[in-house]
């Protein structure tokens, strides 16, 4: 019987839940539930803007998606995104995913590395196919480039490869006007790391014979996502002068919210470090909230439980540490084995 996160996993470093705090160089930092909710969802914190580029390249696509749209565009652009997943039936997608794990693994041998053979190809050739992409498996390859250099400030070399791979994936979407066509590759993306994190995770923290995964694939996911975060915050910038958790915060102040401490927060969670996969619905921040919230939520947990489903009956995780890929919002694991029983 699992009692507390830590009978399963160690410390992720999780600041403590409090009022907002300041960092001189970084800038300020909120931890509690109420206080990222109240954040997330007041328009006086928008989201740093980004520069833009030639239509093709990576400073283009950025500019271009939903994800990054200052507050006049986006809503246009998101509803691309919506319109595109109304059209997928999550379970269907939950399906589709488990049944090419499976075949992966039968194909495998005794032993896969899930990030690299699963958690990302997996569900970025089913939701690309569902999409309308051409070759979905190549598609899939070079989503995962654009994903490794999406947030800005990264190493240049990096940006090179993306605008190629930027370029490979607006060749084979469907026909459309050059904004769909960035808002569709942009849900791609922004569901690499972020999905193929998830699976991870879960597989490295309840794959193994000492923890019980009796409960529904669903609800674990659901849990590990509340506990152990893939996108552990997200940034803002403050557009006005905003009073929030009993703090003034002057107008341009940046602002990191941290999904990972207001998922602790007692005052949403009763008894929060406890892992419970069957703790009343509600509250999870990791997926956002208000007119930014993710809006593939419910597909990007269908493709994770798809993948979960096919390896939790057939394999179990190979006892290595777990390590991360360094990025200072998102909490990816580098490697995790599997072996095939």
């Amino acid at each position: 019987m699992i009692d507390t996160w830590s009978d399963i996993a160690p410390s992720t470093g999780t600041p403590a839940c409090g009022p907002p705090t300041f960092e001189p160089g970084s800038g300020w930092c909120v931890t509690r539930h109420a206080d990222v909710r109240a954040a997330l969802t007041d328009p006086a914190f928008q989201v740093p803007a980004v520069d833009s580029g030639p239509p093709g390249t990576l400073a283009w696509l950025r500019a271009s998606v939903s994800r990054f749209s200052p507050p006049k565009r986006h809503a246009g652009r998101r509803a691309i995104g919506v319109r595109a997943l109304a059209e997928l039936d999550p379970d269907e997608l939950r399906q589709e995913a488990a049944r090419l794990t499976v075949a992966l693994v039968d194909r495998a041998g005794g032993h896969l590395e899930v990030m690299r053979d699963l958690a990302r190809p997996v569900p970025l050739r089913v939701l690309a196919h569902r999409l309308g992409l051409a070759d979905p498996a190549a598609a899939a390859t070079a989503v995962a480039v654009v994903a490794a250099a999406y947030h800005p400030g990264v190493d240049p070399a990096l940006t090179a490869r993306a605008d190629r791979a930027v370029a490979v994936l607006l060749a084979r979407c469907p026909p459309a006007p050059l904004e769909v066509r960035a808002n569709l590759i942009g849900l791609l993306v922004q569901s690499c790391d972020a999905t193929a994190g998830l699976i991870g995770v879960a597989v490295h923290h309840l794959l193994r014979p000492a923890v019980p995964t009796t409960a529904g694939t669903a609800d674990l996911l659901v849990e590990v996502l509340r506990l152990d975060p893939p996108v552990r915050a997200t940034r803002r910038v403050t557009v006005d002068a905003v009073r929030l958790g009993g703090r003034d915060l002057p107008a341009g102040s940046p602002v990191l919210l941290r999904f990972d401490a207001a998922n602790r927060d007692p005052l949403a969670f009763p008894d929060p470090e406890a892992f419970r996969p069957d703790r009343p619905g509600g509250g999870l921040l990791t997926f956002g909230a208000g007119e930014r919230g993710c809006p593939g939520d419910r597909h990007a947990l269908a493709l994770a439980s798809g993948v979960f489903d096919g390896l939790r009956e057939r394999c179990r995780r190979t006892p290595t540490p777990l390590c991360h890929e360094p990025h200072p919002t998102l909490r990816i694991p580098t490697t995790v084995e599997v072996s095939v029983r």
